[in-house]
């Protein structure tokens, strides 16, 4: 089951990153170009929402014990989601034909300059944001990597635990064992101590009786 998870998670990372890609190309775009783009995109983004929805039904068959772990991924990647959804509509209205059509008005050079100082202001921003964005993600990646990390922490010292009850309870075993065994053997000392005891008497009571007849028939031939 976590590999049909994983396969789904590397196809949505290899998505978002073009996803991304393309978003930021998005108000650099001549309008022809932009609108095809726009519907790349939006078309992109379903097939990301997808496969979210199929990572999610993945979690839930997941067994509740392991399913924390994966839940706290889901979470990060709603969130990517979201954070995609929003730049897009944002790259959508930014540098619209509007404002470009404004600046290139009445006074061509001037506006043309104006224009191009922009373009390299947004670029410069872009810049800003996609650096942020890299930083982010590297902290979100670092406070997963911290988050599973803790999870196998836990799950380690459950085992341990589980593992020293385990312990604990074949020592109790052993030592009812060598306490019964304790028991068997007095008893068994008791029985051969009962059977040497039986054993001499018999020997007595034989030497007895063979004394006794030995006397009665010594007797019975001097009366003769």
């Amino acid at each position: 089951m976590s590999s049909d998870f994983e396969g789904y998670e590397q196809d949505f990372a290899v998505l978002t990153a073009e996803i991304t890609s393309k978003i930021s190309r998005v108000p650099r775009l001549p309008p022809d170009e932009k609108k095809q783009m726009v519907a790349n995109v939006e078309k992109e983004l379903e097939e990301a929402r997808e496969l979210l929805e199929q990572m999610d039904l993945e979690v839930r068959e997941i067994p509740p014990q392991s399913r924390g772990m994966y839940s706290n991924r889901m979470r990060s990647y709603k969130q990517e989601m979201g954070k995609l959804e929003t730049d897009f509509k944002r790259s959508r209205i930014a540098y619209s034909d509007e404002v470009r059509n404004e600046l290139l008005g009445d006074d061509g050079n001037s506006s043309e300059n104006q224009l191009i100082k922009l373009r390299e202001e947004r670029a410069h921003l872009l810049d800003n944001t996609e650096r942020l964005e890299r930083s982010s993600r590297r902290l979100e990646a670092g406070y997963q990597i911290a988050v599973e990390t803790e999870q196998i922490g836990q799950e380690m010292l459950e085992n341990l635990s589980h593992d020293r009850e385990k312990i604990q309870r074949a020592r109790e075993r052993l030592r009812e064992t060598d306490a019964n065994l304790g028991k068997s053997s007095r008893i068994l000392t008791g029985m051969l101590r009962r059977i040497i005891q039986n054993r001499i008497l018999l020997v007595i009571l034989g030497i007895i009786v063979v004394i006794t007849i030995l006397t009665a028939i010594t007797f019975f031939v001097k009366g003769h």
